[in-house]
């Protein structure tokens, strides 16, 4: 029933009813705005990531940035650098202070501002057809409910005129419409309720979010770096670095050194690298600073000029005019305010990124004056020892020359010629010390250090080395001396720096050559237990003996006076030579008492019974024709007594 009383009811209240604010002419609009509100608000929500992917990539840079401070505190050697360091941190601070106020501001101003402003930058987001759908079903809720009103409005304008039938079928009919309104405002409700919660949480949840990220970047560097009013730049002083303090203190020596000067330049040359890396940063960052600047510079240009139009416009009478103006001044006010908290900081850290530059530009200029101050020590210095080396490489050549033109002696030759190379490396060594390090206190370290490795690791060697200048001394070994050395006997074939080098001999009156060659070290002549002994210096002869047995009761006697008479014939064929052996000898040991050389005879008993023995002086060098000699003869002489 209700749905034939409806037409006649619409079709006859259009006249009444047409100056209703649900059926004016604004009506329409109004209902567009509303859609269009909520499509705009549900492109800002995505829109929005864009924007705060925006401000944490420019606070990472940032950070960055700034860390380039602890790189910079680390090679801080001069008075100088100091200061430019403070002077750095004061201004890094304030940079980052500023980067972290603009992101906040910027955050707030994403989760607060008009959704028009964002859905400009992003019309296409994830899901947005799902949320376009939610707000057509919105509009046509609105829409049937004010068609619901205006019929229940109409019916209840008909009601008085009515009775009877009509009337209670009228009234029937307003209680159906009324419990109709009441569903389609509930579903409205519902709507509502679910598109403010989509927009609501989702904004909400980014601004959150975005807020948490910034906050825990901020926690990466010191509270003076993020937060205002921490600490003022005039705060940070020599105070805060007691270190840096004592250091600004003392002036630093200038290294004169070889070793300093090539760390030095090293050093320096890390500086030089960071100071560059740190003005590209500064670079990079202020071009961040500006592209983030740069939008909101425009925005507030547009929002100035919209301002001048507004208040240039006449005066209207009309009050719903002036009040549509007021609003949107405020509107304008408060972007202006939001725009300005964003774009304030990026503005003072362009000024304060350009300081920073000029002062890590003023410090890197100090610090290649003072590599190059270095790297000309350094060539002076290597220049100077190389001239130093070189004398003394001349003067040992001139030494070599006089050497051989005025020793002959090839032993004393040989000993020159090795001292000289022995002066000459150790003159070396101490220039090239004495140029490698800075000062008298280095160069004793240095000493002493070197020493010290030395005498541990060459320990034998130097021993060898001492040794060898024992072996060449007075009364030393030459080659071709016959020696014996550990039980081992040969003639000298050469006498090195650590080691020397016998022809074995082998036992026996003949004493031959046994074909090898026996290697000792020098440092022998100080070994306990291993006996070195050689002839003294000009003689060559030894003592043998022959010697006969006789048995128990034999008369010796006569066989010792031709034991003895048979040695001396022989030994009278070689006495002047070995006369002329004792006085050399005499002639090198003096003030010693050397008996004559000629045999004597000794008489030993035995169990067996008693022993002859006769001892003679042999020359080394017919040994054995004189032992055969005199064996032959005691054989001839004896063998006539038996």
């Amino acid at each position: 029933m209700a749905k034939a009383v409806h037409p006649i009811i619409r079709s006859s209240d259009h006249a009444t009813c047409s100056g209703s604010l649900w059926t004016g002419p604004g009506w329409p609009r109004i209902t567009r705005f509303f859609s269009l509100s909520i499509l705009l608000l549900v492109s800002a929500v995505f829109g929005f990531s864009q924007g705060s992917q925006d401000i944490i990539s420019f606070l990472n840079q940032t950070i960055v940035w700034y860390q380039q401070l602890t790189e910079q505190q680390q090679l801080i050697k001069e008075p100088s650098d100091l200061l430019f360091l403070n002077d750095n941190r004061q201004i890094a601070d304030q940079v980052s202070r500023l980067s972290f106020d603009f992101a906040r501001a910027r955050a707030q101003t994403l989760g607060t501002q008009d959704a028009g402003v964002q859905v400009q930058q992003d019309q296409e987001g994830p899901n947005l057809d799902q949320y376009k759908n939610l707000a057509t079903l919105a509009s046509k809720s609105d829409q049937r409910i004010k068609d619901t009103q205006q019929e229940l409005e109409t019916m209840r304008q008909q009601l008085p005129a009515t009775s009877g039938q009509k009337r209670s079928l009228l009234q029937a009919t307003i209680a159906e419409t009324e419990s109709e309104l009441a569903l389609l405002q509930a579903r409205r409700k519902s709507i509502q309720n679910m598109m403010e919660f989509v927009i609501g949480t989702a904004s909400g949840a980014r601004q959150a979010g975005l807020q948490a990220r910034i906050e825990e970047l901020a926690r990466t560097l010191p509270a003076s770096a993020t937060e205002s009013g921490k600490q003022t730049p005039a705060e940070f002083n020599s105070s805060t670095n007691p270190s840096s303090a004592a250091m600004s203190g003392a002036q630093k020596e200038a290294p004169s050194g070889i070793v300093a000067l090539a760390d030095e330049l090293v050093t320096l040359k890390r500086k030089l690298n960071l100071l560059d890396k740190t003005i590209e940063l500064t670079d990079s960052l202020s071009a961040s600073a500006k592209a983030l600047r740069d939008p909101l510079v425009t925005k507030v240009r547009e929002l100035g000029r919209r301002g001048d139009e507004l208040m240039n416009q006449p005066d209207s009478q009309d009050p719903d005019v002036l009040a549509q103006q007021r609003k949107e001044l405020d509107g304008l006010t408060a972007q202006f305010n939001q725009l300005s908290a964003s774009m304030l900081p990026l503005g003072k850290q362009v000024i304060l990124l350009d300081l920073y530059k000029r002062n890590s530009s003023h410090w890197r200029n100090t610090v290649s004056l003072q590599h190059t101050a270095a790297l000309k020590g350094l060539l002076m210095r290597l220049a100077i020892l190389a001239i130093a080396v070189g004398l003394v490489l001349g003067i040992s050549h001139l030494w070599r020359q006089v050497t051989f033109r005025y020793i002959h002696d090839v032993r004393r030759r040989h000993q020159f010629l090795l001292l000289r190379r022995i002066i000459v490396a150790v003159v070396i060594v101490i220039i090239v010390a004495v140029a490698s390090v800075s000062g008298l206190g280095g160069i004793s370290t240095f000493a002493g250090l070197l020493t010290a490795g030395v005498a541990v690791a060459l320990q034998n060697v130097i021993l060898a080395i001492a040794g060898y200048f024992f072996l060449i001394g007075k009364h030393g070994v030459r080659v071709g001396d016959r020696i014996q050395v550990s039980g081992v006997v040969g003639n000298v074939v050469d006498i090195g720096l650590i080691r020397m080098h016998l022809m074995e001999l082998g036992n026996g009156p003949g004493a031959q050559p046994t074909g090898r060659i026996v290697a000792f070290s020098n440092a022998v002549v100080f070994r306990t237990h291993a006996g070195l002994y050689k002839q003294v210096p000009g003689t060559h002869f030894l003592w043998h003996e022959v010697t006969r047995n006789l048995p128990p009761g034999s008369d010796y006697r006569p066989v010792e006076e031709k034991m003895l008479e048979a040695v001396n014939k022989i030994f009278a064929d070689y006495a002047e030579r070995l006369e002329a052996q004792l006085r050399r000898m005499e002639h090198t040991l003096k003030n010693m008492h050397i008996p004559s050389l000629h045999p004597e005879s000794r008489v030993r008993l035995t169990k067996r019974g008693v022993v002859i023995t006769v001892r003679y002086p042999v020359d080394m060098h017919h040994a054995r024709e004189m032992d055969d000699r005199i064996n032959r003869e005691v054989l001839t002489e004896t063998d006539k007594i038996g």
